[in-house]
């Protein structure tokens, strides 16, 4: 597809301040782009809005709060005149097995990775109808392929997928655009953080290759902002991730197989394996629940 320049445009990204978000933000407003960034923690977004080349501002919310998030709407609007892009991308992660997880913490990642997207694009649907602009769902390949001990965040992650599917057919008449990106283990905050579990961490590198490496951070958002450029409906972080999607209908029966021997082979040590939140990110989102200030 013809490529859209960025410049000029208004892009909005929840989960701004670290990681995929934050990165993302900066090589928006690189490429001429005003930049709002979403998010729950202030001061890390005031951080990251004080380093962008052009113009930007932070709104501090919960994603899964609609009136919230109604308000951040309204205010980037009344701040930059428009908005042209909306990118999904907030988004916690646990593990451990289902039986044995923290139910608060297995919920909240529903809550965060689906109920958050969806609450995101109704509060901007209404300026991206006006715009004509494209909405963003970051995925994952947790919505493309089962795993073991990553029940709560296959389960959002699949969710979003399907949810941006059936939006994108009732929007498109509408002049919006939705995509939906894909992402393999990426060098983020997240990650790190579920590699601090030593039985997660030894999990995922027994996934086949090439599944089971850590990329890069920089390469994989380059191709979400291409994607952004063409209004992709499909953005594949990792190219190899594309081939993924012929083959999706054999996966579930290939894991269950190939899952339930790893789950016997660990089952001595699966009673150590953190349930809560990973990471920085999953860190502030549990101080928010505890009522902390970030």
């Amino acid at each position: 597809m013809t490529k859209v320049s960025l410049e000029g445009q208004v892009a909005v990204v929840t989960g701004a301040a670290r990681g995929v978000g934050e990165l993302l933000a900066r090589k928006l407003s690189a490429r001429g782009a005003k930049v709002a960034l979403v998010g729950l923690e202030p001061d890390a977004l005031k951080q990251v809005s004080d380093r962008l080349h052009g113009e930007s501002g932070f709104w501090h919310a919960d994603v899964t709060d609609h009136e919230a998030m109604a308000q951040v709407a309204t205010e980037v609007k009344e701040r930059f005149g428009k908005v042209d892009i909306v990118v999904a991308n907030a988004g916690v992660a646990n593990g451990g097995p289902f039986v044995e997880s923290d139910p608060v913490a297995w919920r909240r990642v529903i809550e965060v990775n689906l109920i958050g997207s969806a609450v995101t694009a109704r509060a901007f649907l209404p300026v991206l109808m006006e715009s004509r602009g494209y909405l963003l769902q970051i995925a994952s390949l947790a919505a493309i392929t089962p795993a073991p001990m990553m029940t709560a965040y296959c389960a959002s992650k699949s969710g979003v997928e399907a949810y941006a599917h059936s939006l994108r057919a009732e929007v498109a008449h509408k002049g919006v655009r939705v995509g939906v990106g894909y992402l393999s283990w990426t060098d983020t905050d997240m990650v790190r953080g579920a590699d601090q579990d030593e039985v997660m961490r030894e999990l995922r590198q027994r996934l086949p290759w090439p599944s089971n490496k850590t990329y890069p951070l920089g390469p994989a958002v380059d191709r979400i902002v291409a994607g952004i450029e063409r209004r992709s409906s499909h953005v594949y972080a990792q190219g190899w991730l594309r081939g993924m999607q012929g083959v999706r209908g054999y996966l579930p029966g290939i894991i269950g197989a190939v899952g339930q021997r790893e789950m016997r082979r660990f089952e001595p040590r699966l009673k150590g394996v953190s349930t809560g939140l990973v990471g920085a990110g999953g860190a502030a989102d549990e101080q928010r629940q505890q009522g902390i200030s970030p």
